[in-house]
C-alpha cells in the first residue's frame, strides 16, 4: 500500500502487470526453466532489482505468472446443459489455443509435484475456476460421483487432446463427446 492511501502508485501497478504477463509468456514459449529473474527482466523491460523487489525468488515468478489461469472467460450459461457444457468445452479449447494454457498446466503440474506447497495451491485454485461454470451446468444433471466423472471426462478431453494429440479437439468431436456423456448421464439416472 502507498502512503497516499489505499491508492496503489500507477508505476507499481504497471510492473506487477507487465512482470507476470511475460513471465507467463516465456512459460509458455520457452518453458519453465526459462522463468528466471535475468529473463523475465529483459522480456518485460524492467530492471532486475526491480522483479527481486516484487518477487524475491524464481517460485515467486512462476506463481505470479500461473496466477494469470485464474483469470477465465466462461461462456454464459443458457440453462440447456448440452449448449452450456459445449460452450465451456470451447472456452476450454480456445485458452489452449489463444494461450497456450495446456503448456502452462503442464508445468503447473510437473512444478507443484515436484513439492511446492504454494504451487499446489494455486494449482487447486486455478483448476476450480476453470471448472466453476462446468460443474454448475453438470450438478443440474447429476451430482455426486458422477458429476466429479463427467466433470473430468469434460475437461480431460480437452486437455489429453491438446497435450497428446497435437491440439485441442474440434467442434465436432466437443458436441460429440458431450453427447456421449449426457447419454452416459442419463442411462445412469433411468437404469
Amino acid at each position: 500500500m502507498s502512503s497516499r492511501g489505499d491508492r496503489t502508485d500507477p508505476r507499481v501497478a504497471r510492473t506487477r502487470d507487465d512482470v507476470p504477463r511475460a513471465a507467463y509468456r516465456i512459460l509458455v514459449d520457452e518453458g519453465a526453466d526459462a522463468v528466471t529473474h535475468t529473463r523475465v527482466a529483459e522480456a518485460a523491460g524492467y530492471a532486475k532489482a526491480t522483479l527481486y523487489t516484487h518477487w524475491p525468488t524464481r517460485t515467486d515468478l512462476l506463481h505470479a505468472a500461473l496466477s494469470l489461469m485464474t483469470e477465465v472467460d466462461h461462456a454464459s450459461v443458457s440453462g440447456d446443459p448440452r449448449a452450456d457444457l459445449i460452450g465451456q468445452m470451447s472456452g476450454f479449447r480456445s485458452m489452449m489455443e489463444d494461450r497456450g494454457t495446456h503448456r502452462a498446466l503442464g508445468a503447473m503440474a510437473e512444478l507443484s509435484a515436484a513439492g511446492s506447497p504454494e504451487l499446489a495451491e494455486l494449482r487447486d485454485r486455478v483448476a476450480a475456476e476453470g471448472e466453476r461454470v462446468m460443474r454448475g451446468v453438470l450438478a443440474d444433471v447429476t451430482d455426486g460421483p458422477e458429476l466429479e466423472a463427467a466433470a473430468l471426462m469434460l475437461n480431460g478431453a480437452v486437455l489429453y487432446a491438446a497435450m497428446l494429440h497435437g491440439g485441442p479437439p474440434d467442434d465436432d468431436t466437443i458436441a460429440t463427446i458431450v453427447d456421449v456423456v449426457l447419454r452416459g448421464l442419463r442411462a445412469s439416472r433411468d437404469g
